[in-house]
């Protein structure tokens, strides 16, 4: 598990925004990824997607680098952020746009905007 560590490590240290999912952000494999890589690519978030069902080692490895047990999990500038439940609340309250701007993070401030009004 040493290597999924490592290799889990470097991904978030050298990407701004890495998301831990079922599948690909343009093909996710499970309904908690899917929403989750749905609001990042609504919002127009540059992020990398890391698809945990190709590899057994970083499925458990990320579970255990964060001390979280499910999937999908996202980190910010190398931080976890959380997953779909947490991300979800974020977005409709507006906290995640808050984290995006203050890490300086791109994203459209119009799309998060169009989520919440969608979701009142």
């Amino acid at each position: 598990m040493t290597d999924a560590k490592a290799i889990i490590q470097d991904t978030i240290s050298k990407n701004d925004v890495v998301l831990f999912m079922k599948g690909t952000k343009m093909a996710p494999q499970c309904g908690f990824s899917s929403r989750v890589a749905g609001v990042l690519n609504f919002m127009g978030v540059d992020f990398a997607d890391v698809n945990v069902l190709a590899d057994a080692d970083i499925r458990q490895g990320i579970k255990d680098f964060s001390d979280w047990p499910t999937i999908p999990q996202l980190y910010v500038k190398g931080e976890f952020v959380g997953g779909c439940d947490i991300i979800t609340e974020m977005t409709l309250n507006g906290e995640l746009d808050e984290m995006f701007a203050a890490k300086g993070v791109a994203f459209s401030k119009e799309a998060a905007d169009k989520i919440r009004e969608t979701n009142a």
